[in-house]
């Protein structure tokens, strides 16, 4: 363990944030440097709890108290090599992963949890900064050859495991950039895309080949893709997003999330986007069906762009502020949180339903809705309308971020010939195989709509199904929950 007493001396802390007022105007990452020495303080919180639930929360298996333990010696290095022994993409997850690992820490129970996830992200800052992070090609290779069909962080993470291994990996991505929902679905303040690329470039040196622009399953078929590799991935996400099933949905100013958020971040890496292609929200009144992390990003966007009102609805309750009984330690906590765009502006509503959409001339104008109750009916939750509540908003702009339904059928899917689940996702055995033998999945493909986390430990999983499927056996590392 770091320090015995270290959880007791030493209250949690956590990075700040740029003041909200002054952010607003840039697309930089929105928290302030985090000291070594108050880092180490967090570090030194983690205690000799016996059984480190952590590891449990963690769909990696992070060996978290052995690298706590080893930034609070400074051991930097070390404590770098236990980082990357399970996970891959720590400047990733350590900005982007809401931390289970923190919820399932046994401080918890009656304190504050450890500051897990600062930690992970300086160590492997740390690691950037010194030049200790360097590709590590295969000494020899296999001759087999690996399609990844995707480059969201489960296909990447498939990638450089099957390159290190000593495979042929190419990955196939039908955006212009490398990165998935890394690239396009986050924004800039919330990852800064130099992390991405300066990973990708580790990648490329390793021997992974990116070929970015290609639709496989339209540029490259199923049967040409089976053809010219000994094994596929797909890790194409779910990218099917939840409609809005009401009257005017057709009107313009109504619009996916994720049909908006990759806009601005191809603006922002430097593209031309013609005005009437480009979805700003620069003086006008915006409405975000969706209280999660994807309506959260597109409220910090529209702030970011000037709009003049945000106001974000969401269908359920607003959660409460602590623990419910029904929710208890180590399982993640269902609580209200404030993310770095709820503190910017806009204003947050609960358990309110969408009941149509109205407007003059084909263009969105208002949006009619009613307030609900969840009510207890023979053992579950009913949602039922207040009577009397009806009320309607002026909306000059709709972002519809509900979640998804899963991956998209047809193209690909459908020429492979795989299976689906009962809830529309790709059918994976324990290694990742498919119905069709070769063709593996991983991700929110086959998981459906998850955590970056599981992103990653998925195709970390699917890359030793693939080696043992190419090889007779592995030497890749097992992952512990994928």
């Amino acid at each position: 363990m770091a320090k015995p007493t270290g959880f007791m001396e030493y209250r949690r802390a956590t990075p700040t944030r740029r003041p909200a007022e002054s952010r607003v105007h840039d697309w930089l990452e929105v928290y302030e440097d985090f000291p070594v020495a108050k880092l180490r303080e967090q570090a030194a919180r983690c205690m000799d709890c016996g059984i480190p639930f952590c590891h449990q929360g963690c769909p990696l298996g992070n060996i978290i108290p052995d690298w706590n333990d080893l930034v609070y010696r400074e051991r930097w290095q070390e404590a770098l090599e236990r980082l990357h022994a399970t996970n891959n993409f720590p400047e990733f997850t350590g900005r982007l992963c809401p931390a289970p690992c923190e919820a399932a820490c046994v401080l918890g129970i009656n304190n504050d949890p450890v500051t897990i996830k600062q930690v992970e992200l300086t160590i492997v800052e740390r690691g950037w900064d010194e030049g200790w992070i360097k590709p590590e090609p295969a000494h020899s290779p296999t001759g087999k050859s690996v399609a990844v069909i995707g480059s969201g962080p489960a296909g990447l993470a498939a990638a450089q495991q099957l390159a290190r291994a000593g495979h042929a990996v190419t990955v196939f991505e039908r955006d212009d950039r490398i990165g998935g929902l890394m690239r396009y679905g986050i924004p800039d303040f919330k990852m800064e895309k130099r992390f991405l690329d300066r990973r990708l470039a580790q990648m490329e040196a390793e021997g992974v080949v990116f070929r970015a622009g290609v639709n496989a399953g339209v540029d490259i078929t199923g049967a040409e893709l089976r053809a010219q590799f000994d094994a596929v991935c797909l890790s194409g996400g779910a990218t099917l997003p939840r409609n809005l099933d009401v009257r005017g949905r057709e009107l313009k100013g109504v619009y996916f999330a994720m049909e908006y958020l990759p806009l601005q971040n191809k603006r922002n890496a430097g593209d031309e986007i013609p005005g009437d292609s480009f979805i700003d929200a620069a003086g006008k009144r915006v409405v975000i069906l969706g209280g999660g992390d994807t309506g959260a990003d597109c409220l910090g966007t529209a702030l970011r762009q000037g709009a003049r009102e945000v106001l974000q609805y969401e269908l359920l309750p607003k959660p409460p502020a602590t623990r419910p009984d029904a929710n208890p330690w180590p399982t993640y906590p269902n609580v209200y949180r404030v993310s770095s765009a709820h503190e910017e502006g806009g204003v947050r509503d609960y358990s309110i339903l969408t009941q149509r959409l109205s407007g003059e001339n084909g263009v969105l104008k208002r949006l009619h809705a009613v307030r609900v109750d969840f009510v207890a009916e023979n053992g579950r939750q009913v949602m039922k309308e207040v009577p009397g509540s009806e009320f309607e908003v002026e909306v000059d702009l709709l972002f519809l971020a509900m979640g998804f339904l899963g991956p998209e059928k047809g193209g690909l899917l459908e020429q492979l010939g795989v299976e689906f689940t009962d809830r529309g996702n790709v059918r994976a055995d324990e290694d990742k195989m498919t119905s069709v033998p070769g063709v593996f999945t991983a991700g929110d493909m086959t998981r459906g709509q998850s955590l970056i986390v599981w992103a990653i430990a998925e195709g970390r999983t699917a890359a030793i199904g693939i080696d043992k499927y190419l090889m007779g056996e592995t030497a890749l590392p097992e992952t512990t929950r994928a």
